[in-house]
Parts: structure tokens; C-alpha cells; sequence
């Protein structure tokens, strides 16, 4: 599996982080988040896929927003975080807005992941990876990818559980920072996710019912 820079995450993941985190990894072939193989496999083998999926996860579906870097990739021909940043917004912003549009709100997604795209770029070399490989314990770990533009507490707590549960990424102190509530960390096949999503919108009903209760 190859990176958009040339690299293998698997040998990225093996590599490094099990020298670091003396983790066995658990590397996995996809994660089953799209119902596309192809868009799930991409989520595992470049790294930027994973985040940029993560930065469209807001106001549409988990299906929706992990097939994002996919198509993102199939219309740009690449996903290089350099890349993507030295684009014109224009050019990029027609990008997402290309039918079928890539996010519910194009313009603002198409913002905010070139913003991600130039953190990976300026202050990661270009590697997306090297957010959690070069972590140096789990509140580092936090913290880089709360420095990260499209990534906010709940999106960052996520991603932790899905580096440590899937992927084996584990540095020292890391359960001091990963969730102890349900994420698409505990996702591991399609059953799972339905499950999943079944319960977040439970969830957000009762949370809107008790709202509704208060307000009255």
C-alpha cells in the first residue's frame, strides 16, 4: 500500500510507531466506514484520507463524509497535502462543488481542508502520518490533532480511538486521553457502524427531548 508520497502507511505504521510505542500493530487492509472498498481501503492507505474524512464528518453522513477523500482523490487526480494547499480556492472550491457535490456545505468544507491540507504540509513535511507517528505520548497525541484545522475535541477523541483500536497506536498515557463513549473507534464492519449510527441518533433524540423538556 502506498502513500501519497511515495510511502506505505503499513511500513510507516510497523516501522515507527511500533519502534516508539513497542505496540504489536494491528494494521488493517480498510475500515468500514464508506460501503465503498475501494473509498475504505483509502482510509488505511493514505493517511491525509483518514483526516480529511474526518474534517467532512459534520452535518451529513459517516458515509458521506469518509467516501470524501475518495472521490476528492478521483477528481484531483492525487491527494498531496502540498498540493491541495497551493490551489487556487476557486479551483478547489469548484472541485467540491462538482456534482454530485462533496459535502452538504462545499464552500466551507473546500476551506477548511486546504487549511488542513497546508498544517500537513508546513508543520508535518507532508506527511500526514507523522501527526501520530511522532507523538510522543497520548496528551501529544491529543494535541496534535487538535492543532490540526477541521478537528475539534469530539473529532479528535474519535480519531484516537480509531489509531489506538485499529490501528494499534497506542503511545505511553494513552488511555489517559482516549474515549470512554462509543466512536467510529469501535467500528470495525458494517454491522458495527449500522449499530453505531443507530445509536447516535438515539442519543441525539434523547438529548433534543430533554431539551425540549426544559425549555417547557
Amino acid at each position: 500500500m502506498r502513500g501519497p508520497e511515495g510511502g506505505s502507511l503499513g511500513g510507516h505504521f510497523s516501522s515507527v510507531a511500533a519502534t516508539v510505542y513497542h505496540a504489536r500493530m494491528t494494521m488493517p487492509t480498510s475500515l468500514p466506514f464508506t460501503g465503498d472498498p475501494d473509498a475504505d481501503r483509502l482510509l488505511v492507505e493514505e493517511p491525509l484520507a483518514l483526516l480529511i474524512g474526518f474534517a467532512l464528518d459534520q452535518q451529513v453522513t459517516v458515509q458521506k463524509a469518509f467516501s470524501g477523500p475518495s472521490e476528492l482523490k478521483r477528481r484531483l487526480g492525487h491527494l498531496d497535502a502540498a498540493r491541495v494547499a497551493a490551489m487556487d480556492p476557486g479551483d478547489l472550491d469548484a472541485v467540491f462543488r462538482e456534482r454530485p457535490a462533496l459535502h452538504r456545505f462545499p464552500g466551507s468544507m473546500a476551506t477548511k481542508v486546504a487549511a488542513l491540507c497546508a498544517a500537513i504540509a508546513n508543520d508535518y513535511g507532508n506527511d500526514a502520518g507523522r501527526v501520530w507517528r511522532e507523538a510522543t505520548d497520548g496528551r501529544d497525541l491529543e494535541k496534535r490533532l487538535l492543532g490540526l484545522p477541521g478537528i475539534g475535541d469530539m473529532k479528535a477523541k474519535s480519531l484516537i480511538a480509531v489509531l489506538g483500536n485499529r490501528f494499534g497506536v497506542r503511545p505511553p498515557g494513552y488511555d489517559a486521553v482516549a474515549p470512554t463513549w462509543p466512536t467510529l473507534g469501535d467500528v470495525d464492519s458494517a454491522e458495527a457502524l449500522a449499530s453505531y449510527q443507530a445509536g447516535k441518533r438515539a442519543r441525539k433524540a434523547a438529548a433534543r427531548a430533554a431539551g425540549d423538556g426544559a425549555d417547557g
